[in-house]
């Protein structure tokens, strides 16, 4: 632990002392104590966080709440019902036991991996612990299987119980351990994972009724089959999930190091056209598809000579003609990314304009696809919000006057009204994902640059650049290039 904060080492302490606490009154439980059904369920719970490591399953499955301690987030992923079941069937003192070996002997990260066991162990005993009191509390008669349909509103309580446990736990340490910022600490930790929870919790409850049934505790193993299959079918999806970034940021960081003056561009354009898209009340599949075609948009770069990304100068018509080229080479680019969907129609259409004098078809209004119509807003919002090294940034309000003068010519006034909307009620940080400082040589001897000027009525103004000129018709030109 001597890696950790001062604030970490005493906040993982305490809470393992609150752990000892409760689990030491099993010392001095009867002589009719379940000893044998508790060191039962104990080995049962270690087998399985050793079984998480075995290939079939993809080693750690990254599902649930917090991850200090815990490489696959739920404590032990699919093996949790074994901790619930203890709840349902042990005194409080003796379900806090039943984690701790377990836990002890789990995959921890190299680093601090020690304090993360403890912690782990901590956590996990202090919420078996909690969710057997409230059930105990609810259920005053032995489980049996008549009363399997009583027994599921206890059960969903203490599963409930087990989770806020964690999540409160979780935050504490975020904050203590990770220093994230106590405001946001928490968010999400439960709402994410009371769903998962509640569902182990029936689960758990299956397995403790058919542990005390006549058929015995052999039979309450079939119970961790289906969830065995579903978590492998869950690692499936995450390593494909995985796989789809991997692709995503290497065709963004080769964008990156190809026109390094609008490094940060693409990610601020995802998030843009998320927040664009959730003010739709577009479903949450089409939001994601819709973030890779924002972060994407500018792939087509690619295909561009650096020498005209990177020119000083205005560019002449035939320069202009090649970097208007790019929406095509990037629907070429990313034409066999199956997962794309619809962002590859926004990727080859993000120019067009909704009077139909953009490119490369020069479509109008709703010919133009949904998601292109809101990359292009996304687009210009941060072209004109980000700072480059020809000229500052202009202020949120001046650029979203600036849309809302072209919406109608340029922009699609709907698309418009929700980037107004979200920024409204979210703000806008652009901190969160920085572009990379330009090169000091080409700032070198420009001093300050004054504010752009709008270039034609309806088009977008010189604020996008010399490395964002294909974002506007007028590429190439500058204040001072008139």
């Amino acid at each position: 632990m001597r890696g950790l904060p001062a604030a970490a080492r005493g906040y993982i302490g305490c809470t393992a002392l609150a752990a000892a606490l409760c689990a030491a009154p099993a010392v001095r439980l009867g002589a009719n104590t379940p000893w044998v059904g508790a060191l039962a369920l104990a080995t049962l719970y270690g087998l399985c966080e050793r079984i998480r490591r075995c290939p079939l399953l993809g080693g750690r499955v990254p599902f649930g709440m917090g991850s200090y301690g815990r490489p696959g987030g739920l404590p032990s992923g699919w093996a949790s019902p074994v901790l619930l079941a203890g709840s349902f069937l042990l005194p409080p003192p003796l379900a806090a036991l039943t984690a701790v070996p377990g836990a002890l002997i789990a995959q921890a990260r190299p680093r601090s991996a020690g304090a993360r066991r403890i912690w782990h162990a901590a956590e996990l005993a202090l919420a078996c612990c909690a969710a057997s009191h409230v059930f105990q509390t609810l259920v005053d008669h032995p489980l049996s299987a008549p009363q399997f349909p009583v027994l599921l509103p206890p059960a969903a309580a203490a599963a409930g119980t087990f989770c806020v446990v964690l999540a409160a736990l979780d935050g504490g340490v975020l904050v203590a351990a990770e220093r994230h910022p106590a405001r946001t600490a928490w968010r999400g930790l439960l709402t994410r994972s009371l769903a998962p929870y509640l569902v182990h919790g029936l689960a758990g409850l299956m397995m403790a009724v058919l542990w005390r049934s006549s058929y015995g505790p052999l039979a309450a193993l079939l119970v961790l089959l289906p969830m065995y299959l579903s978590c492998w079918v869950f690692a499936q999806y995450q390593r494909e999930r995985a796989a789809h970034q991997a692709t995503i940021r290497a065709l963004v960081q080769a964008v990156d190091i190809k026109d390094r003056y609008t490094r940060g561009h693409s990610e601020r354009v995802g998030r843009a056209s998320v927040m664009i898209a959730r003010e739709l009340g577009m479903a949450e599949d089409r939001v994601e598809v819709l973030r890779f075609a924002g972060i994407l948009h500018d792939v087509g770069k690619l295909g561009v000579p650096t020498r005209l990304l990177r020119k000083d100068g205005p560019l002449t018509p035939e320069e202009r003609s090649v970097i208007e080229l790019h929406p095509e080479y990037g629907h070429e680019i990313v034409r066999g990314i199956g997962f794309l969907g619809e962002a590859r129609a926004a990727i080859l259409h993000h120019h067009e304009r909704v009077d139909g004098s953009g490119y490369p078809y020069g479509l109008v209004g709703h010919q133009i696809p949904e998601f292109a119509r809101v990359v292009a807003v996304a687009d210009a919002f941060d072209a004109m919000t980000s700072t480059r090294s020809y000229r500052r940034a202009r202020p949120v309000s001046v650029a979203v006057a600036e849309l809302r003068r072209c919406a109608g010519a340029q922009f699609d006034p709907r698309m418009v009204r929700a980037l107004t909307a979200a920024l409204t009620r979210y703000g806008w940080q652009p901190e969160l994902v920085m572009a990379a400082d330009p090169d000091p040589d080409a700032t070198a001897g420009r001093g300050n640059v004054s504010p752009p000027r709008p270039d034609r009525v309806g088009r977008v103004p010189a604020a996008v650049g010399r490395a964002d000129r294909a974002d506007r018709p007028e590429h190439g030109r500058r204040d001072g290039d008139r």
